[in-house]
């Protein structure tokens, strides 16, 4: 084997970074557990406040090789929503509403309002594509005018004129609506971080005016619906200097250090009591009381209780230039003393506690959060966003980056009035209550027009004069898909995932060993490092492990065993013609290579395409099969050929079966070629009754394709699916799907009910409708484990997006094959057996479509399922087509008739093909019984494709290459050669 030390370096390197990466998950993990160990009662009970305030005590120091635990977390192989539960969302921001604001009043005219409608007839449009079409409609509802005479208003100023072109004007359009959605995704990002979610996921979809938020472990989904959807608030106010509240802070210090006394003489936390200046409650001598006496008093204290409350002040906060801080970890604290009564009355009445929009770095990688003392009156800030006309991103007269806005008349006058009595103190730019900014005014500004500098970076100014357009263009967001996964749901999964994992290796391992014997042992050492490899490289990229990731992993290593299965029945052909054992190892990994790039390329070819168009359950599917084949090849090349080395090297020789398989498949003489037409005609009737059923009965389309809202729906004790359907179909008055979900115990409800309504409360009264529904059913409580909604405009594009990725892959797999054999006839065999494929599966799951207890629902797992099975459906053409050609090319086959040599290579792959059929299907059917009701409809489907896809490639795809290459044949009579179809006898496998 050559390079050979090479390869043991790389597989030790691959190793320890799988150790390295896979130590934070364990790490994390751990410190949990004790986390949850903290926060129990003695009933069992777990204070989630108590667990939070443990993982925040940590979150900043270091407690793994160096790192914090905040480091920790963002290594660790993070669980999905549907792992642990939690809330997925993608938002839409709507050009129609931003173009609306641009037009301002202008936006009322009948030409605009119907220039807009048609604009959004196409709900597939991009933003430049929604653009243009508006653009159209306009110029055909108002031939004599100009776009400019729409949105050449005062607010535009500057970016076009009356006298704009068209043109220009779609130009500035699009920059702004894209400017929008930027506004709105730094503002989702703020409010998220605001939130407190560990790991949350917010990400711009690229070519799409969407926002992806994920939010693992939330259990409030109508608090993350009004944080996502309401519109940001911008403000501008006045803020204290510390110096200015020197009483204040002097008392909160002896508040604080009153506080610690209490501790130190009860044990126990002090209970703050009312301020003494309120006289609705008479205090006796509560600590309020004391503190106010002993703040008017300052001569009563002495050096030591000075030094006391100092300590006790800097215990909590750290000084700051623009005035203190608070570590991150103590913010919860902090927030908590800084709202009590007592507290609040030490400061001016008009003094608002706002914490700043990102924390600064401190000593030993301590993050710290600015806190600014905010002057607003009577609540109200001194100016409100509203009156931004513009703000930009340039450079000053020293090249240094700086932010220009623009105001409106109003917003002028109140700027002027503002920044006169600021000259030398901070303005505070806040939106949703964080402090974005706080710039020092260095004179009064009159006109409006102001700049603001510092020590910014470029991206810094970019973002800052996003935020301020904020109010000029609040580019209201929309809910278009939401999904919530019940924590207990998440445990449930996690169970499902981990007993269909363990099942699945289980069998392919036993099966390996029961046909392979003592070479079994190796192929399943090898799958095995396979599978930590892939966990290992999944940590490093900071891949997230999902339910359908699971179930890509334990079909990643039923497919992986095809490689080895490859190398071990080349070996078995080598073995056979009398090579000794070392020699028939070499040739056999040697000349089953191409087999195995060639099969693995067309499946890595789907699994990217899956990855590139697939989102949610396809995602995370795919992820783990991309790397699952690459660790996969790895392995089987490399790692197994290292053990079989290892035996050489030892004088050991085996066998590549055992007792039990030894002529399994020997010297078959199955004639596949001769019966084609018998084949094409079953093919075709299954095809007919499909297409049959796809016009008289339809398919049962999820609300990925058709938009809606589901909900799986858990009761106590079994459910009649009929009686509820009817009682939700009196309710919402429509049409309710209502399935039995995963048990008899259990429905998902599928609606249509409010699902065009964008209102913040739609979700929250939908929600109530359901559960207004089930509570009809007498003495069996329930209640709502999950939840799904997806948009008209989200599910439509889903489909669009699913077409072009099925597309997509027939021609990847049909370039790829040319590029590899060169000849168009295998081409058009694999397209075609491929085409055949999924028109039977589309067909089963129409035809059966209400008939089986699980979803056969045309959905986003549906077309991952048929992307995978194209993928192995290729992989098992591609193994065949590689032998037909070496059997082409076999002096052997002269004087033999093209039927012939092709039959005689398919028996020969017949080994391969079973065996590894088998292993994936006993994967499959694992994954069916023990992977759970969420991913049961998608196993399923898989199934059928193996199957399928094992059937076309034997009896489709390479029948129409025998049919395809005859018809060549007989365009160069010279070449045609006349014999019986029928196999050669004693015909050996040929890797």
């Amino acid at each position: 084997m050559a390079n050979k030390n090479g390869i043991i370096g790389l597989t030790i390197v691959i190793a320890l970074i799988s150790v390295y990466y896979l130590s934070f998950t364990f790490v994390s993990r751990n410190i949990k557990a004790k986390s949850v160990a903290y926060a129990t009662d003695a009933k069992g009970e777990v204070d989630l406040a108590k667990k939070q305030r443990y993982i925040d005590s940590l979150w900043r120091e270091d407690v793994y090789i160096g790192h914090t635990l905040q480091e920790v977390m963002e290594r660790e192989l993070n669980l999905g929503l549907d792992l642990q539960g939690g809330m997925h969302v993608v938002m839409e921001v709507a050009p129609a509403d931003i173009l609306k604001g641009m037009a301002g009043g202008n936006a009322r005219s009948a030409a605009f309002q119907t220039a807009l409608r048609k604009a959004g007839e196409d709900k597939a449009a991009s933003n430049s594509a929604f653009i243009n079409r508006f653009a159209a409609a306009y110029k055909e509802a108002a031939p004599n005018s100009s776009l400019a005479g729409i949105f050449a208003t005062s607010s535009n100023r500057g970016k076009i004129s009356s006298s704009s072109s068209d043109g220009d004007v779609i130009k500035m359009l699009n920059t702004e609506v894209n400017g929008s959605i930027d506004r709105a995704f730094q503002i989702t990002q703020a409010r998220i971080d605001k939130f407190g979610v560990t790991n949350p996921n917010i990400q711009r979809l690229p070519g799409q005016n969407r926002i992806l938020v994920e939010l693992p472990g939330v259990d409030n989904p109508e608090r993350v619906r009004r944080l996502l959807s309401g519109a940001a608030k911008l403000e501008f106010s006045e803020v204290y200097l510390t110096n200015e509240l020197a009483s204040g802070l002097d008392g909160l210090g002896k508040y604080l250090a009153k506080q610690e006394e209490i501790k130190k003489a009860t044990g126990k936390p002090a209970v703050g009591a009312p301020a003494a200046t309120d006289t609705t409650k008479k205090t006796d001598g509560g600590l309020a009381a004391q503190l106010a006496q002993k703040t008017s008093d300052s001569t009563a204290t002495d050096s030591s209780a000075l030094a006391a409350q100092s300590a006790a002040l800097t215990n909590l906060f750290v000084p700051m230039p623009q005035g203190l801080g608070v570590f991150l970890k103590d913010t919860a604290r902090a927030n908590e003393i800084l709202n009590r009564p007592e507290v609040k009355s030490l400061f001016p009445a008009d003094l608002v506690f706002m914490w700043d929009r990102k924390g600064t770095e401190g000593v030993n990688n301590q993050l710290i959060l600015p806190l600014y003392f905010i002057k607003k009156q009577n609540g109200q800030a001194a100016m409100e966003g509203d009156v931004i006309v513009d703000a930009t991103h340039d450079y000053d007269e020293r090249g240094r980056p700086e932010v220009t806005m623009r105001m409106n008349g109003e917003g002028a006058r109140k700027w002027r009035t503002l920044t006169a009595r600021s000259v030398g103190r901070p303005v505070a730019i806040i939106i949703d209550n964080l402090v974005y900014t706080a710039p020092t005014v260095q004179g009064e500004i009159p006109n409006g027009n102001s700049s603001i500098t510092g020590s910014f970076t470029v991206e810094e100014t970019k973002d800052m004069s996003n935020v301020l357009k904020a109010g000029k263009l609040p580019a209201p967001t929309h809910i278009v898909e939401e999904a919530v996964v019940g924590s207990s749901l998440g445990a449930e999964a996690i169970n499902d995932g981990l007993i269909s994992s363990a099942v699945g290796l289980l069998i392919v391992l036993v099966f390996m060993v029961a046909y392979y014997s003592r070479a079994g042992w190796i192929a399943d050492i090898a799958l095995l490092i396979n599978l930590f490899f892939l966990l290992g490289v999944m940590a490093s990229l900071g891949a997230v492990l999902t339910l359908s990731g699971i179930a890509g992993i334990v079909l990643s290593i039923g497919m992986a065993v095809d490689a080895n299965v490859l190398i071990y029945e080349g070996i078995k052909v080598e073995l056979e013609e009398g090579k000794p054992f070392a020699q028939a190892v070499r040739d056999g990994f040697k000349h089953s290579l191409t087999a195995i790039i060639d099969s693995n390329v067309t499946t890595l070819l789907t699994g990217i395409i899956l990855y590139t168009f697939g989102t949610g359950l396809v995602l995370g599917f795919a992820t783990t099969l991309v790397l699952g084949l690459l660790t996969s090849l790895f392995c089987a090349i490399f790692i197994t050929r290292l053990f079989l080395e290892q035996q050489i090297k030892s004088g050991k020789v085996f066998h590549f079966y055992s007792g039990l398989t030894k002529n399994w498949f020997k010297d078959n003489h199955f004639d596949f070629v001769s019966q084609r037409r018998r084949f094409y005609i079953i093919s075709a009737v299954i095809i007919a009754v499909g297409i049959g059923s796809f016009i008289f009965k339809g398919f049962g389309l999820g609300i990925d394709f058709k938009g809606g809202r589901s909900y799986v729906v858990r009761f106590e004790e079994s459910v009649d699916a009929d009686k509820l359907r009817s009682i939700m179909d009196a309710d919402l008055g429509s049409t309710t799907e209502v399935k039995t979900f995963g048990g008899q115990d259990q429905v998902k409800i599928t609606t249509a009910y409010l699902i065009e309504e964008t209102s913040t409360d739609a979700d929250q009264k939908a929600e109530a409708k359901i559960m207004a529904g089930v509570k009809k059913i007498p003495n069996n409580p329930a209640k709502i484990v999950s939840s799904n909604k997806v948009g008209p405009t989200m599910a439509n594009d889903t489909l669009w997006s699913a077409v072009y990725a099925i597309l997509l892959a027939l021609a990847a797999n049909f370039v790829y094959i040319f590029i590899r054999f060169k000849r168009v006839a295998f081409s058009y065999g694999a397209v075609v057996s491929l085409g055949h494929d999924v028109i039977i599966i589309l067909a089963i799951f129409s035809l059966f479509n209400g008939w089986l207890p699980w979803s056969l629902d045309i959905d986003q797992a549906f077309i991952g399922a048929i992307l995978t099975m194209i993928g192995y459906s290729m992989n098992d053409t591609v193994v065949i087509y590689d032998r037909i050609r070496d059997y082409l090319k076999d002096d052997k086959a002269r004087g033999q008739s093209l039927p012939t040599v092709i039959n005689n290579a398919l028996n020969s792959t017949l080994s391969r093909t079973a065996v590894t059929g088998i292993s994936v299907i006993l994967v499959l059917i694992v994954l069916m019984i023990f992977g759970g009701a969420v991913i049961r409809g998608f196993t399923f489907c898989m199934l059928l494709g193996v199957i399928v896809g094992t059937y076309s490639s034997l009896f489709v795809a390479a029948p129409i290459v025998v049919d395809l290459l005859q018809r060549e044949k007989r365009k160069e009579p010279a070449l045609t050669v006349a014999e019986p179809i029928a196999p050669v006898a004693g015909k050996k496998i040929k890797a």
